[in-house]
């Protein structure tokens, strides 16, 4: 059984998509209604803007989902998943490639994602950190003791969590978490705290664009970030959209869960190849691949 998952942020880079809008017609047509719906020009930032460009936000996610879009409705026949899954904004990529939503609403509820989410780095400042060479359960009991908030936020592979939180709360708790043995606990480059409590105020902003959207049962299940099980109906598949912003990233548990319920080769849609590295952590066994336009 074939799993196709979509990467999130961080997996941007210059020149992203440029392939596809140069070599298909109606890539490019799906480039310009991306211009039009966003109201800037996203696919010049793409091709030739600058790595402090692309990390903005507000930039980041829609490009990661155009790409992945795109990249998916070009493989045409190439692209028939069985299951598919997102690492966070991956999510969305994931459910409009499987026909939950059109790509223009698709883009719209990741435009607004970034934009309040972007909005609530700004009204506190906060951070993420990745753990590295620790237990799941030690990280998580580190974060309940130090105060302030700091919870787990990703779920990455085996041995490999981000915590996400207040400033001082993520620096005490990776202060703690080297002194208890972890290879590394280092601060990473990010606006703002995602998937922790403090997104709260962006969870309210995308709940509002989600209700509004139409939704249809994708062509194969989901499995979420909230959930880390198959997911089919439309209203689960709302609410665990909502909650993810606000909730951990278990990509660890999904990867897991898709195995179980018998994926054997799982092919990475989108730009960059983070996500095959990650699942070959949590199962050396797994088969992962690029997908690409035949």
């Amino acid at each position: 059984m074939k799993a196709y998952v979509f990467p999130g942020q961080g997996a941007q880079f210059t020149g992203m998509g440029k392939d596809l809008y140069d070599n298909y017609p109606e890539a490019k047509e799906l480039f310009h209604k991306a211009n039009d719906i966003l109201g800037f020009e996203i696919s010049k930032i793409m091709f030739e803007g600058t790595a402090d460009e692309l990390k903005e936000t507000k930039v980041t996610q829609p490009a990661i989902f155009i790409h992945s879009v795109v990249l998916a409705k070009m493989m045409g026949a190439d692209f028939a998943p069985d299951m598919v899954a997102g690492h966070s904004l991956g999510e969305l990529s994931a459910l409009t490639a499987a026909g939950a939503l059109s790509f223009e609403d698709g883009l719209r509820i990741v435009s607004k994602r970034a934009l309040a989410m972007q909005e609530a780095c700004e009204a506190q400042e906060s951070t993420m950190a990745a753990i590295i060479g620790m237990a799941d359960e030690d990280v998580e009991k580190v974060c309940e003791e130090v105060d302030g908030v700091v919870v787990a936020a990703n779920y990455n592979c085996t041995g490999q969590l981000v915590i996400s939180g207040e400033v001082p709360a993520v620096e005490k708790a990776c202060e703690i978490l080297k002194e208890k043995g972890a290879r590394r606990a280092l601060i990473l480059p990010v606006g703002g705290a995602f998937h922790s409590p403090l997104m709260e105020p962006a969870r309210e902003e995308l709940a509002k664009a989600i209700e509004e959207t139409e939704f249809k049962i994708p062509t194969c299940p989901i499995y979420q970030n909230v959930s880390t099980f198959a997911v089919e109906g439309i209203v689960d598949i709302k609410t665990n959209l909502i909650f993810q912003l606000t909730a951990p990233v278990k990509w660890t548990q999904s990867v897991q869960n898709m195995i179980k319920d018998g994926a054997t080769e799982f092919i990475e849609v989108g730009p960059g190849k983070a996500l095959q590295g990650l699942i070959k952590k949590i199962d050396r066994e797994a088969q992962v691949s690029q997908g690409s336009v035949a």
